[in-house]
């Protein structure tokens, strides 16, 4: 049973309200409520994460932003949330404001805005990338998020300053049709005729009778430009992710040969191959068929080629009259959907390295995450006696259906009480905290969608001999504890922007030296975090987002945490573990135990153990040595010099590095031996 749209809105301002007020003063319910929105969008493959700013003046308004992988399309978000207790309607005057300021706020970027903010805040971040890539966008996206219910059409805009503009609003309707249709994102239907102006000439069908249909056509590469710039990455979004297929970057080939060669792309590309739900069809005046509708669109191989048309003809503003390309339909019915589509999508890409870990949507790791989430009880923490469980939406709208499923308001209650909204968590918040724990936070700060493939991938590489356990289950909830518990702490130091890179740098820090020992078993035992732990948080954390602001220099800080140099750096930060923390290190535990299940990426590879036998054979004397041999040469930089010193504290207390470590070290003791180094 879906729930209905008005408790929707009731469960969504109670779970908006309540992450707010967890986290401190920092952040507002609209900027939560952005976040959240910004989630949802990425799940749906509407865009590839985003950052969230905050920017408001008399005729500009902004609440966040996100670029294309080529920098070609920027979509810039408003807000607009409000706090009734009843659902309000948004009109035309206010939306006409809203679309109104926000190209206010672009004018203002565009146009140099950040040199006049504090560096400190989000917005400067914001207008100085916005000014920084303008040059190089072609159409701007103006996406109004809201909870209250569109009455009005959205009106169609002008270019501004020579960039296409299309205005777009995510209304609490749209947002309820999504998350209780069990779909990842909003189908996708093409009016061939409407946008084409006649139907597109088709072959078949072919195919199975009950299970697919097969078309092949000759699509007009305009038209592909077309559709493209008007869904945009989604259209790639069917269980493969089109960052395997280069999304968004420019194929200098395939550009030459729109450019030079149009004629030719037919010969020189391999197609497009598609599928969809259903198709209109229709009688062709000279006879044959012709497609006039399509429903259900997705383009599970042809990514880059759909992607490089639509940036030459934005872009380049290229003419694709003579260019063609040939493409494959095969109409899947929507009994066969869930399982033929997928097996599409691998076959389709076989030409391509393809990892299949990235067919993500049923992958066993998390049909059994979500099995343990649905039996295991939580210890009841600190103050109550009540035992909860965490609850893993392994597809977004699950927790709605789940709650809906409870027939009457107090079984409702009871849903809700075992199994809180606070300890809901996603497929991305997992990819968060594991690639967090294994010390990857240029990773995380990819942004939610990234971050995932990234897990899903190293997920792959252990193998599928691994699967969770129990053990695992608890493991990845104390991590959620951990981060969840870290960005509170953090949020409420008020330190001026960049809270979420913050977060992950610190933990990852925290965690390289440490080891990888902190007790996990402890953390589910108490659902919380040591005095000892918390205060270790509070002391690092200016540290780390001091060093984050500066190393930066005058590089924007959030494409700054992106690179694997800023956690080089982070490295680098004087820092040790407080005596108090010391003795709550779980000796037990560490990333190199072949068969723990503490981490996803523990199991050691060949080049890994190797790397091992070599650090080991290094007394810990000698790595304090290393350390101060190089500080007195100056052949080292800092950051190694205090991983050889790091290193040399564990041997000498008889523990192993973890594996960020052993790969730095084996380098070092190499470098350091090249240089001279006798020991």
């Amino acid at each position: 049973m879906a729930l209905k749209i008005d408790s929707f809105y009731a469960d969504l301002q109670r779970e908006i309200t309540l992450v707010a007020s967890e986290e401190g003063n920092e952040r507002s319910v609209p900027e939560v409520f952005t976040e959240y929105m910004v989630e949802v969008l990425s799940e749906a493959g509407e865009i590839d994460g985003a950052e969230i700013a905050t920017y408001q003046a008399v005729g500009a308004r902004a609440s966040g932003f996100a670029l294309s992988e080529d920098e070609t399309t920027l979509w810039l978000f408003l807000t607009d949330h409000r706090g009734s207790l009843e659902i309000e309607n948004l009109g035309k005057v206010a939306l006409e404001s809203h679309f109104k300021r926000m190209l206010g706020f672009v004018e203002k970027a565009s146009a140099g805005l950040w040199k006049s903010l504090e560096e400190s805040s989000s917005a400067w971040d914001m207008a100085q990338r916005i000014n920084f890539v303008w040059q190089h966008v072609s159409e701007v996206r103006l996406v109004v998020l809201t909870n209250t219910i569109l009455k009005t059409q959205v009106p169609s805009l002008k270019k501004h300053d020579g960039r296409s503009v299309h205005p777009v609003v995510w209304d609490l309707t749209r947002l309820h049709n999504l998350s209780t249709s069990g779909r990842s994102q909003e189908p996708i239907s093409v009016d061939v005729l409407e946008l084409w102006g006649r139907p597109i000439p088709c072959i078949g069908p072919e195919g199975e009778s009950g299970s697919y249909d097969a078309y092949l056509l000759m699509l007009p590469g305009e038209f592909i430009a077309t559709i493209y710039e008007e869904h945009g990455p989604r259209l790639l979004e069917l269980n493969v992710r089109s960052f395997l297929q280069a999304r968004g970057k420019v194929n200098q080939g395939i550009q030459e040969t729109i450019k030079n060669s149009p004629r030719r792309f037919l010969a020189y590309n391999n197609g497009l191959s598609m599928t969809a739900s259903s198709v209109t069809i229709t009688d062709l005046e000279r006879g044959g068929t012709g497609l006039t509708r399509i429903d259900d669109l997705q383009i599970v191989n042809g990514g880059q080629t759909s992607a490089s048309l639509h940036y030459a003809k934005s872009k380049n503003k290229t003419d694709l009259s003579e260019i063609f390309v040939q493409a494959k339909l095969s109409v899947v019915e929507p009994a066969q959907l869930a399982d033929l589509v997928p097996q599409i999508s691998k076959s389709a890409n076989t030409q391509n390295k393809v990892n299949m870990a990235d067919f993500s949507a049923n992958d066993p790791f998390h049909v059994e995450v979500e099995k343990f989430s649905r039996t295991v009880w939580a210890p009841a923490s600190s103050g109550t006696v009540e035992m909860t469980r965490w609850f893993y939406e392994r597809a977004r709208g699950q927790y709605a259906d789940a709650h809906a499923r409870e027939r009457t308001p107090a079984r409702q209650r009871q849903f809700k009480a075992v199994h809180p909204t606070s300890q809901k968590f996603t497929k991305t918040d997992l990819a968060k905290y594991e690639n967090t724990w294994d010390q990857r936070p240029w990773v995380v700060s990819l942004g939610a969608e990234k971050n995932f493939r990234d897990f899903m991938i190293r997920l792959e590489e252990r193998g599928r001999s691994f699967k969770p356990d129990q053990q695992y289950f608890e493991n990845l909830i104390s991590k959620a504890i951990l981060f969840r518990k870290s960005e509170r702490l953090i949020g409420s130091l008020n330190l001026g922007g960049y809270r979420a890179q913050t977060v992950t740098y610190t933990l990852a820090r925290l965690l390289h030296d440490a080891g990888q020992r902190l007790d996990l078993k402890r953390i589910w035992r108490i659902q919380g975090l040591t005095e000892a732990m918390t205060e270790a948080i509070d002391d690092l954390a200016p540290r780390v987002h001091a060093e984050l602001v500066s190393s930066a220099g005058n590089r924007n800080v959030s494409e700054w945490a992106k690179r694997e140099d800023a956690w080089k750096s982070t490295l680098g930060v004087p820092w040790e573990l407080p005596p108090a923390l010391l003795p709550e290190l779980d000796a037990t535990s560490g990333r190199t135990k072949r068969t723990s299940t503490a981490s996803i990426g523990e199991s050691l590879g060949d080049d890994e153990a190797a790397d091992l036998l070599k650090v080991m054979n290094v007394s810990g004397a000698t790595w304090f040595e290393v350390s101060k041999w190089s500080k007195d040469v100056g052949v080292l930089q800092g950051w190694q010099r205090s991983i050889a010193f790091s290193v040399g504290k564990l041997l000498t207390a008889g523990k192993e590095p973890s594996r960020k470590q052993l790969a730095q070290a084996a380098k070092i003791i190499d470098e350091a031996r090249r240089r001279g180094f006798a020991g």
